[in-house]
């Protein structure tokens, strides 16, 4: 397999498709928001995927791009939140690898889903505030009036991967789709029912539109997904649970990242290890 192929199926895996094309659409959804993100996004993957090989981590998993999602999403996440510059793109660069180690480290013992892009993200992030006191990105939010489900639906697919974007969102959509249609009807429902949640709570129409309360959602539903009902219930507990706790982390004002996806996924993960399916005789 070339490396253009590992490095796409790393972008596809951030959502849990292990699809050379899926990834690629990933890709052309990220370019089509931000030019500057799809560079990050690109040099993120290259730098976690060419970590895995340099330290000769399994072959399979290369081949599976598990060593290139979570380099993905911390290329984007660095460059989403400060400005480019030389500290940043060391930043970039030391975060991708470190979610390689990781990534290795935690795959032992726990699935280990973004959490080496959350861990990794949040020790950079934190270092450049308050280590080398640089600023944050001003945010460029828009003050809603109405809630838009539509909107939040779409953006919610967008915002898994920093893009606040209606058409990114259904181009992502579509990269799930076009690999795995189970998966793209859960998250469907998963953007739909988190940014319900959300109003539900009484989140801002203007964080529910952004997508802000779908876009972990969307990755339980995709981890999670299957074709018995119980697994739809797991998948509704998710949704749930995840937008309630990405509020709460909100309000301490954490950057939560997919924080919330992580804890809910390996919470309910554990759960159905000790909940025994009964059978009927």
């Amino acid at each position: 397999m070339n490396f253009i192929q590992l490095i796409l199926r790393g972008i596809g895996q951030v959502m849990f498709q292990n699809n050379i094309y899926s990834g690629l659409l990933f890709l052309i959804g990220i370019f089509y928001n931000s030019w500057l993100l799809g560079i990050a996004a690109l040099l993120g993957t290259i730098i976690s995927t060419g970590t895995a090989k340099l330290l000769k981590y399994p072959k399979e998993d290369l081949q599976n791009g598990l060593y290139g999602f979570n380099g993905t999403l911390t290329g984007i996440g660095i460059l989403c939140f400060f400005e480019v510059n030389l500290i940043t793109i060391i930043a970039l660069i030391v975060g991708a690898a470190l979610s390689t180690l990781i990534m290795h480290f935690l795959k032992k013992s726990i699935p280990p889903f973004t959490a080496p892009f959350v861990l990794s993200t949040w020790l950079v992030i934190y270092s450049l505030l308050f280590i080398l006191n640089l600023p944050l990105l001003a945010s460029s939010g828009q003050i809603e009036s109405n809630f838009d489900i539509l909107m939040a639906s779409s953006k919610s697919f967008g915002q898994v991967m920093f893009q606040e974007n209606s058409i990114t969102g259904v181009i992502f959509l579509l990269a799930i789709l076009i690999n795995n249609r189970l998966m793209a009807v859960y998250a469907i429902y998963a953007a739909l029912l988190g940014s319900l949640t959300g109003l539900l709570v009484s989140a801002s129409y203007s964080t529910i539109n952004a997508g802000l309360m779908g876009y972990n959602a969307i990755l339980c539903a995709i981890a999670l997904s299957g074709k018995s009902l119980r697994d739809f219930m797991w998948v509704t507990l998710a949704i749930i649970l995840s937008t309630l706790l990405n509020i709460g982390l909100g309000i301490t004002g954490i950057i939560t990242l997919t924080a919330p996806f992580v804890i809910v996924t390996w919470v309910i993960w554990k759960l159905k290890q000790i909940t025994p399916i009964k059978k009927i005789t």
